[in-house]
């Protein structure tokens, strides 16, 4: 192999293995912000790390499968160019949680980080193969199987185009479904569907002025609540907080960040 091959192999690797530098957060002194929710966090500057620094505990990324690899973007033509999901964040999740003893966030063990995996298309084919990859990181992700939860780092919840029934029918489950108000009529149990989501903008006059009572609602039911579309703006970050809604979308990471830890 000559010269110019070795480099471009070398360039390669590189690419596929330091997609993002190692971040220098002092962990310690990072607060976990419960209700902080990174929306389409792969367009920061950073992915994933930004969220992490400044103590976000939901992180939403949307998918497509594309010659046989997960990638990431808003749109397939974004997508194609961008890099895979475990380049992204799976392989930097594994390896920031081994550093943190098992953990997100060392000073807080007992809170999870909800990665938010928007499929954009073609959910069941979509789906299948993303399976197959959660299974090599089971270690850091919440599982339920048979019924019974194990919780670590990670909740895998997937929305989207979601594999409802599919999804519903495995007995060893390493994501869970991302429900509408709509389902809360449904039988479909917590572990199953741990959150429930809905526009915001399609919500009629009178659930908005409800809000507290749908979100009270949601909660009884033993789940999470987010809204998405929502204006963002430190008053409508000051409405969800005080309705109890457990995320609040942003793309305005740092502005959220300040707000809470005023709060």
């Amino acid at each position: 192999m000559n010269i110019y091959r070795l480099t471009t192999v070398a360039m390669l690797i590189a690419a596929i293995v330091i997609v993002l530098p190692a971040s220098g957060a002092d962990w310690a002194a990072v607060k976990p912000l419960k209700q902080a929710h990174a929306h389409n966090d792969y367009l920061n500057e950073r992915p994933l790390h930004d969220a992490l620094e400044l103590g976000f505990c939901g992180i939403e990324v949307d998918i497509y499968l594309i010659q046989g690899i997960l990638r990431v973007g808003h749109d397939f033509a974004e997508a194609a160019k961008g890099h895979s999901l475990q380049q992204l964040y799976l392989e930097p999740l594994a390896r920031h949680i081994r550093d943190n003893g098992g953990h997100v966030y060392p000073d807080d063990s007992q809170q999870t980080l909800t990665l938010l995996i928007d499929i954009k298309t073609e959910g069941e084919k979509v789906y299948a193969v993303l399976r197959k990859t959660l299974v090599n990181y089971r270690d850091i992700l919440t599982t339920v199987e048979d019924g019974q939860i194990t919780r670590r780092a990670i909740q895998v919840i997937i929305s989207g185009d979601r594999p409802i029934a599919t999804i519903s029918a495995e007995r060893t489950r390493y994501a869970g479904i991302d429900g509408r108000l709509t389902d809360l009529e449904s039988d479909a149990a917590p572990h199953l569907m741990p959150m429930i989501s809905d526009n915001w903008r399609r919500l009629t006059s009178n659930q908005r002025r409800n809000v507290r009572s749908i979100v009270q609602q949601v909660h009884n039911s033993g789940r999470r609540v987010r809204f998405w579309a929502t204006p963002d703006t430190p008053a409508m970050w000051k409405e969800l907080l005080e309705a109890n809604v457990d995320h609040i979308n942003t793309d305005k990471l740092v502005d959220l960040s300040n707000f809470l830890l005023k709060k």
